[in-house]
């Protein structure tokens, strides 16, 4: 059983997902500081001061508080600031992966065109001199 733990885990697949896995959890902290820290304060600025966070819907007559953390402790809030912020999140998210598969490819198809404008490497010198035999006989025969 420790064999076959060992031989799935080797596999090139199961450290691929891993190594993913790693760099898209601190691929979010990234995404999540950009939004955060720098895009959410210059649409707050843009739009007079709005805080997208702090949008909320009291959903029990106790709540009376004006800032989300503070409803929350008072009772059940709709929140739903928090589900625009991560709404945005994961737009700018899904751009950014866009933008860089868009790269690969076109690395991809650089690279592919390259390989195929190379130009083939000349025959070897006797299957050059077998090649001119065969076209003598050729010629020879009609």
């Amino acid at each position: 059983m420790l064999n076959e733990f060992k031989a799935f885990i080797a596999r090139g697949n199961v450290m691929d997902l891993a190594v993913g896995i790693i760099i898209g959890g601190a691929f979010t902290l990234i995404v999540n500081s950009l939004v955060n820290d720098i895009i959410m304060p210059v649409v707050g600025a843009i739009t007079g001061g709005l805080d997208f966070s702090n949008f909320f819907f009291p959903l029990s007559s106790t709540v009376t508080a004006t800032s989300l953390a503070a409803a929350r402790e008072q009772g059940a809030v709709f929140a739903y600031g928090s589900f625009l912020t991560v709404v945005i999140n994961f737009l700018i998210l899904a751009w950014i992966i866009f933008l860089l598969v868009k790269a690969v490819n076109k690395m991809r198809v650089s690279m592919e065109k390259q390989k195929n404008e190379e130009p083939a490497a000349p025959p070897p010198v006797d299957v050059q001199l077998l090649t001119e035999i065969r076209d003598l006989l050729k010629t020879q025969r009609t």
